[in-house]
């Protein structure tokens, strides 16, 4: 059973960490000066774990006025295709209604615009370099 919650101390915040730099770093290549910024010290970090504890998700909820930002969500390997990526999605969206956001916005990786367009995101504008080597492009969605 998969249990998700924000990760409150600094061990399940390393896992969110561990969890990226596989994914994104290690997986797609993207250079690590990219993948790390001054958000991930004040953002809340979301953490996906098995029945035994080990880490398969994250993402991470930035504070941007009115919108929180939704960002940096990976789903180690061996946990794809379940579902774990929607989950990750309906834990961070809830999380960012209770907070009293009225929206919700993310940068798309381009392969996984349908993914997000089936959780009610709407792409904008075109698509673009993020700095990473991927296209990106906007998403948003009222909450």
């Amino acid at each position: 059973m998969t249990r998700i919650g924000v990760a409150a101390d600094e061990a399940a915040r390393q896992m969110c960490f561990d969890i990226r730099r596989t994914v994104f770093i290690e997986e797609q290549q993207i250079p690590e000066a990219e993948e790390w910024d001054h958000h991930d010290e004040t953002c809340t970090h979301v953490l996906a774990q098995d029945d035994l504890s080990a880490p398969t998700g994250t993402a991470r909820i930035i504070a941007k006025g009115r919108h929180a930002k939704i960002g940096r969500v990976a789903v180690l390997p061996a946990y794809r295709g379940g579902g774990l990526g929607r989950a990750l999605m309906a834990f961070c969206l809830d999380c960012a209604r209770e907070r009293g956001f009225a929206a919700a916005e993310l940068e798309s990786q381009v392969y996984a615009i349908s993914f997000y367009e089936g959780l009610g995101f709407i792409a904008e504008g075109p698509e673009y370099d993020d700095g990473s080597g991927i296209l990106h492009r906007r998403m948003t969605r009222p909450l």
